[in-house]
């Protein structure tokens, strides 16, 4: 939670505590929580014991390192908001429901127009395209943009982009700021006008995807006989990319393979490929979740948690969605989880030591309730 966000929540009723130190790595120093309001805690156990709403970032959960350690803490009737990756592991949703908390998971917040300001997945996949552009930039042993020097003229970089949701679309539209020619691909055809406004140049295949998006605007998981005929029609394309960025996930599912082992062969010597799905396996055949590798001589990036590496503006982003998914959930000075809302029925996970969230309770196959 920036400091910026406070005077907000104060003034809606609420009482800030902060863990000491807890924004430091991302520029926010503890004097300006307490300029703002906010009461500072030494102590990470006292934090959970006062607070009564608990806001994190990765959660138990999706921080895998030490997420474990926050259990013990939680106790029954306490409010959790965060990133929870509530289709990623059973055991852990179940060891939250065994705390007694009410989880709320910021990755399910249903994309409806009064949900928008509340979209912390938007603002994280905004900074994972822009951040992905200027890691390929970096790696690159060409410049970007068309140049008229004493040398003669440099022809600008080619950037492809896999995948035109948010991440995909801000890629673009940096590569298109540093002076690259960028062009896109995407499964669901209504992508196509949201790529010709960024300033890509949309590439269409003569292949049609059965159902390719889901009731949330999310693209589903096509049959393999569909990825790889998309596969054969991509290779040319990928093949003649300075830099590919690839940006397909399937929310609980593998990410689909759309650049294979013989794709990354035929490309230059000196590409780059920057696998925003390295998380959930990525969507480049060589791919290695949080690591760089060299394959044929091109570079496959697939570091995980991109928005991390932009902390401070990360942070101001997250806390602007959470802040107002607080003052949604606040009525009368109490804060309010009821079913009968969707943004509630859409987050909620947790509550009364049951898991309550009916998407959930459908990807793991438990009984409705």
């Amino acid at each position: 939670m920036a400091p910026a966000v406070i005077p907000s929540l104060a003034k809606a009723g609420l009482e800030v505590v902060i863990e000491a130190g807890a924004g430091s790595a991302a520029g926010y120093l503890d004097a300006d929580y307490a300029a703002k309001g906010a009461r500072l805690i030494p102590e990470r156990s006292e934090v959970f014991r006062l607070a009564e709403v608990v806001v994190q970032v990765l959660c138990y959960g999706s921080n895998d390192r030490t997420g474990k350690a926050d259990l013990p803490m939680m106790r029954p009737g306490q409010i959790l908001i965060g990133f929870l990756r509530p289709l990623g592991s059973l055991e852990t949703i179940q060891d939250l429901c065994a705390t007694g908390v009410t989880a709320f998971s910021v990755e399910l917040m249903p994309r409806i127009t009064r949900a928008q300001s509340m979209d912390v997945l938007s603002s994280m996949a905004t900074i994972c395209g822009y951040k992905a552009v200027l890691l390929a930039a970096d790696r690159l042993p060409k410049l970007f943009p068309m140049l008229t020097t004493a040398a003669g003229t440099i022809t600008p970089a080619r950037v492809f982009v896999i995948g035109a949701g948010v991440a995909g679309l801000q890629a673009i539209a940096t590569a298109r700021r540093l002076g690259a020619a960028a062009s896109a691909y995407d499964l669901r055809s209504a992508a196509k006008e949201q790529v010709l406004s960024v300033g890509g140049r949309f590439i269409e295949l003569p292949i049609l995807a059965a159902d390719a998006e889901d009731v949330r605007g999310y693209a589903k998981a096509q049959d393999d006989t569909f990825y790889k005929r998309q596969a054969e029609l991509l290779g040319n394309v990928v093949a003649e990319s300075d830099v590919v960025i690839t940006a397909a996930v399937i929310p609980g599912k593998k990410s689909p393979i759309l650049v294979t082992r013989e794709m990354v062969r035929r490309m230059a010597p000196g590409s780059v490929i920057v696998d925003l799905a390295a998380e959930r396996g990525g969507n480049c055949e060589v791919t290695r979740a949080g690591d760089v590798v060299e394959e044929y001589g091109v570079t496959v990036i697939g570091y995980i948690n991109l928005a991390s590496t932009v902390p401070y503006h990360a942070s101001q982003m997250y806390a602007r969605n959470v802040t107002a998914f607080l003052l949604h959930l606040l009525r009368d000075g109490r804060l309010h989880a009821g079913m009968d809302d969707e943004i509630v029925r859409e987050t909620l996970v947790t509550q009364g030591g049951e898991i309550v969230n009916p998407r959930v309770r459908e990807f793991f196959s438990l009984r409705k309730i």
